[in-house]
């Protein structure tokens, strides 16, 4: 086994792994999602400020990227208002595979603006999954009202971190991780504060789980989730990334189980397959192709 080409994927599949906690984790704080988003990513902050400053000496960051990292925070923080608020409008299983629309887009532009191309088999593994995806969000996608709102929220969140992946993908070739993170979060917990003010949403006078739910947020969804995630966008191409993170909802719905108590139907069961199938080649076929 090559480790240098396996260690990629490895930590990759850690980090979604982690990321797969942060439906479950939400659904178990009745905090207002921009409050949720808004400590999660403060929290994040915090815990890689040590790191950071350890490293700030070692590189130099130009005002372009500063902006593209700004950028990208506001692209997260958008990505967590949406994506949050769909989460207590519709299922976990809905909302986490709506909003991982994004290979679909990341992919495209990942070819456009950096000529990443992945080989047929790799892209017959992405059908795969995202059919995959159809198919478990199909008894979902039949509801109406509250429901479809939140679906649609659920979009609109998966545009939002293709955006995030995309500014990744470029700016973490020249900038160290710890630092490249910071910098994002910082932003990011920057526009949901301004968002939190101006829609007088409480900040304050939360339960001890509340601030347990966002302390675990920060340190497994954000620090061992997007933050490896960012690892990866370094050594992997942002389409693998992207489609990766597409285990997410099958991940989430089996946490839902023996957490939220939320059952997985025959569709749902028959599309998890499919996306793990799909990833599964997706994976083994990946490397790209400039």
């Amino acid at each position: 086994m090559d480790t240098a080409k396996t260690r990629p994927y490895i930590i990759l599949a850690i980090g979604v792994l982690a990321v797969s906690f942060s439906a479950i984790l939400v659904r178990l704080t009745p905090a207002p999602p921009a409050a949720t988003a808004f400590w999660r990513m403060l929290f994040s902050c915090l815990m890689l400020l040590p790191l950071a400053f350890a490293q700030r000496k070692s590189f130099a960051v130009s005002r372009r990227d500063v902006v593209l990292c700004g950028i990208a925070g506001v692209f997260l923080a958008l990505h967590f208002l949406s994506w949050f608020t769909s989460l207590g409008m519709t299922s976990v299983s809905s909302s986490t595979l709506l909003v991982n629309i994004h290979p679909l887009v990341v992919v495209t532009a990942g070819w456009l603006l950096f000529g990443e191309r992945f080989p047929t088999p790799a892209l017959v593994g992405g059908a795969i999954a995202l059919t995959g995806t159809m198919v478990l969000a199909w008894a979902d996608l039949q509801l109406e009202g509250q429901a479809l709102a939140g679906d649609l929220l659920a979009v609109v969140g998966g545009v939002m971190v293709a955006g995030y992946f995309l500014i990744g993908r470029h700016v973490r070739k020249r900038m160290p991780l710890s630092f490249y993170a910071l910098l994002v979060y910082s932003f990011s917990s920057l526009v949901l504060l301004i968002w939190n003010l101006a829609t007088a949403t409480p900040l304050y006078g939360y339960s001890p789980t509340d601030w347990l739910v966002f302390a675990a947020l920060a340190l497994v969804s954000t620090i061992f989730g997007h933050t490896l995630l960012n690892w990866a966008l370094r050594h992997l191409a942002a389409g693998a990334v992207s489609f990766s993170v597409l285990g997410e909802p099958v991940l989430a719905s089996l946490l839902a189980i023996p957490i939220l108590q939320e059952l997985p139907g025959p569709l749902q069961a028959a599309g998890g397959v499919l996306v793990l199938a799909g990833l599964w080649l997706f994976m083994k076929n990946s490397n790209t192709r400039k």
